[in-house]
């Protein structure tokens, strides 16, 4: 069955939180929970484990965006201490939880596509 679907891009099923495999049924079963099985061509999730990667991978844009431009707007402005916890504590939140879905979504693809688990072994069909 699993010969029956061409190879989609991890990245653009990763992006839409679809099924790596069908590219149509979804990844997840709630915000940051993998669904067990597809809901389209039935292919099991459940040994799927992303890990730490995704949070890495937030760490690593969203903090660097947010600490330059609070650098920018410290040395530009000097607002009271106030504003910058007003500002940016929101911003790391919200660009943190809008990466960090489409993040674990196309390391969850990525190991599809590489057949790719834990140790090394191999856990989709």
């Amino acid at each position: 069955m699993a010969d029956s679907y061409p190879p989609l891009s991890p990245y653009s099923t990763g992006l839409r939180c679809r099924c790596p495999r069908c590219g149509t049924g979804s990844l997840f079963g709630g915000f940051l929970t993998i669904a067990p099985r597809c809901d389209h061509c039935d292919l099991d999730f459940s040994a799927q484990d992303s890990g730490d990667g995704p949070a890495v991978f937030v760490i690593f844009i969203v903090g660097p965006i947010v600490t330059g431009l609070a650098f920018w707007f410290e040395f530009t402005y000097m607002p009271p201490m106030w504003l910058h916890l007003l500002l940016w504590i929101p911003a790391v939140l919200g660009g943190s939880l809008l990466l960090l879905r489409p993040f674990k979504a196309i390391l969850v693809a990525l190991q599809y596509r590489h057949k790719a688990g834990e140790a090394g072994t191999r856990t989709f069909d």
